[in-house]
């Protein structure tokens, strides 16, 4: 019950982020996209610094949520930060959500419920041999490359899906390393940090914010949002049951429920994440102001 009262207070946080950082990087010049001069410049803004504020809260429930919990039911429950985006972005925008973003926010809590049923999942191990993680860290690392490298060579909405799913594999690969660093810390106390995986953890997590925050940068919170909410819980789920040994119930029945649960969670993501309360953050007029008064939380 810890894990899952603190994913859900870390998805609403990480959600209010979401909104504030995308109306302060989508006025950034395209010039900075996957430079740290995008960061710079985003420090400037008020409602960027506010969204900082948010992300760092959500990652102390995150913390808190696997260090109790296993990653395949905490990173799943990330999903629900969009169904907290569209009140926040009704709220921002002065837009209303409309009956049919009711159902698509009733169909991700439905396959999340059904996925989450139908895995039963165990706790696995917070360790694992560095062989491991050097193979896990390569290619999660490679497969963000790859997108990133796609996107950065792409314009439209293209570039900003792309991104936002390089994005989601490295908060992938973060949620794992932060579920070991968690577990160094309760067992070694600061002398968690004579080990890597803190310092790994740094790397990657800085690379997650910066092309993250190029995704929002590239295009719509419609396109960047959902592709992040959907990546990352899957690459987690794959991290937690292929190589954290986080058991699934493996019957032909329940792995249907799960593929159709988490299938269903992804369509009703997208399809709230095109809502008009979510579509208009960009078009907001505090969107469009530089520096100053920003929507408070």
């Amino acid at each position: 019950m810890l894990a899952v009262a603190a994913a859900l207070g870390a998805s609403l946080l990480y959600a209010a982020a979401s909104v504030l950082q995308h109306r302060a990087a989508i006025d950034q010049p395209a010039g900075r996209s996957l430079r740290l001069s995008l960061l710079a410049g985003l420090a400037t803004r008020a409602s960027w610094v506010l969204g900082v504020l948010a992300d760092g809260g959500g990652y102390v429930l995150q913390f808190v949520a696997l260090s109790a919990g296993a990653l395949v039911v905490v990173q799943p429950l990330m999903v629900l930060g969009i169904l907290f985006a569209l009140p926040l972005g009704a709220w921002a925008s002065g837009q209303r959500p409309r009956r049919t973003d009711n159902l698509a926010a009733l169909v991700v809590c439905a396959g999340l419920a059904a996925f989450l049923l139908a895995a039963s999942p165990a706790a696995g191990r917070s360790t694992i041999p560095l062989a491991t993680w050097t193979v896990l860290l390569v290619a999660g690392c490679g497969a963000a490359a790859g997108l990133v490298a796609a996107g950065a060579c792409l314009g439209g909405p293209a570039r900003a899906v792309l991104l936002a799913a390089g994005a989601g594999v490295l908060y992938g690969l973060s949620a794992a390393l932060t579920k070991t660093t968690g577990h160094l810390i309760a067992a070694d106390g600061i002398g968690a940090f004579v080990h890597w995986p803190p310092y790994a953890l740094a790397v990657v997590g800085l690379a997650g914010l910066l092309v993250g925050q190029s995704a929002f940068a590239a295009g719509r919170l419609e396109l960047s949002l959902p592709t992040m909410s959907v990546v990352d819980p899957l690459v987690s789920v794959l991290i937690g049951a292929l190589v954290l040994g986080e058991t699934l119930a493996s019957s032909a029945a329940a792995v249907a429920v799960q593929v159709i649960g988490l299938s269903a969670s992804a369509i009703g993501v997208y399809l709230l994440a095109r809502s008009p309360a979510i579509r208009a953050v960009r078009d907001s007029p505090a969107a469009q102001t530089g520096p100053g008064p920003t929507v408070p939380l």
